[in-house]
């Protein structure tokens, strides 16, 4: 893992969090609302400069950012009835301020990919017969390996039925796999030319799903097609976009569904530093695509409804909404600091854990 690497997936996460901050920023100033400090990172001051009204700031820690407001500041020489300050302006004004953050990294997953789309081309995947196994998941390969799968191998049928040469060839594979838990499955199996069936039971995991120990992927070859046409470089953007949203939720269902065994998947700062390195060094086109994952991701646990979350201080204007006026200010305070310190807490836990499992040979290896 070189330096460069390393200084390149840094700068991403400066780069998404700069985004998100600055999203906070504009809907702020757009509106005329009184802003006194834009700081990026956290901890002992690296650059500042103090412009008409806010000081702007760059920290040692890039783990993070904020936007200070004269509100929360006894000296900031605003007088409290000041109707340019943020908690006297309208609910939905403080909503768009709250709300912007998030929709500034939705917006730049978007421009990234893009501009991918616009630069590497757009993906055109042409389906050949079957799915592929490219290897064995090693923790979970027993199954796969008493039945004699290997890697290489091309599915070709499941229980007789052809799983045919289109994009459904894998989901139609994996559902087959899911809909029979401990029950036998008689796949035709291409190796080296040659056809042959086998018969795997999928076992139960931990987290109730059904498996055989196997990764799978399309049989396909993919092509690039370069256009200049702008409604196929948006349209092909907007697919992408899609399909990282739904991955990420799909994530994040998986978290609370099944917490006990996904936590443990989490990863902090320092492991996604480690991914973003790994990728920055060996793959340009792939670090497009995780980048714009990562900023998708920003933006959802931003929205979640949890304290020292936008969403929680959303949370708290719809209570405000609903009853007329805002909870008391204790209340408030307590409520996000309380998620400050958990938050924090949390942050911390998983950079210690991911720096612990990152030490030692093949570190790389243990995040895929």
């Amino acid at each position: 893992m070189s330096m460069v690497a390393v200084v390149v997936a840094i700068a991403i996460l400066g780069i998404l969090i700069f985004v998100h901050e600055w999203g906070h920023f504009i809907a702020a100033r757009s509106q005329g609302i009184h802003v006194n400090r834009f700081s990026i990172g956290f901890g002992p001051i690296l650059w500042k400069f103090q412009g008409k009204e806010t000081e702007y700031a760059l920290r040692l820690i890039p783990l993070g950012g904020y936007v200070g407001f004269p509100d929360d500041d006894p000296n900031s020489g605003v007088p409290a009835n000041d109707p340019n300050l943020l908690s006297n302006r309208p609910i939905l004004d403080r909503a768009i301020v709250i709300s912007a953050g998030v929709i500034a990294n939705l917006v730049f997953a978007y421009l990234l990919l893009l501009v991918q789309v616009g630069v590497m081309g757009i993906s055109q995947p042409t389906y050949h017969e079957g799915v592929l196994i490219p290897a064995l998941v090693p923790e979970s390969s027993l199954v796969a390996t008493q039945a004699g799968i290997q890697p290489g191998d091309l599915v070709l049928a499941v229980d007789g039925q052809p799983l045919g040469a289109d994009a459904n060839s894998l989901p139609n594979l994996m559902r087959a796999i899911q809909q029979h838990p401990q029950q036998p499955l008689t796949l035709t199996i291409q190796r080296q030319g040659h056809i042959q069936e086998i018969t795997v039971t999928p076992e139960v995991s931990e987290e109730g799903q059904a498996r055989i120990g196997v990764q799978l992927a399309p049989h396909a070859d993919i092509h690039r097609e370069h256009t200049f046409n702008p409604i196929k470089l948006v349209t092909a953007a907007a697919a992408e976009f899609q399909r990282v949203i739904v991955l990420t939720l799909d994530g994040f269902r998986e978290l609370f569904q099944h917490f006990d065994q996904a936590a443990q998947q989490v990863s902090g700062p320092v492991a996604i530093v480690a991914m973003g390195a790994d990728i920055a060094r060996s793959n340009a086109e792939q670090l497009f695509t995780f980048t714009a994952l990562i900023s998708v991701n920003l933006a959802i646990i931003n929205i979640l409804p949890f304290p020292a979350l936008d969403g929680g201080q959303l949370l708290f204007l719809v209570v405000e909404a609903l009853q007329g006026r805002p909870l008391p200010n204790r209340i408030q305070e307590g409520v996000m600091q309380t998620g400050l310190v958990l938050l924090l807490g949390l942050g911390m836990f998983l950079i210690v854990r991911d720096t612990v499992n990152l030490t030692g040979l093949g570190w790389v290896q243990q995040l895929f």
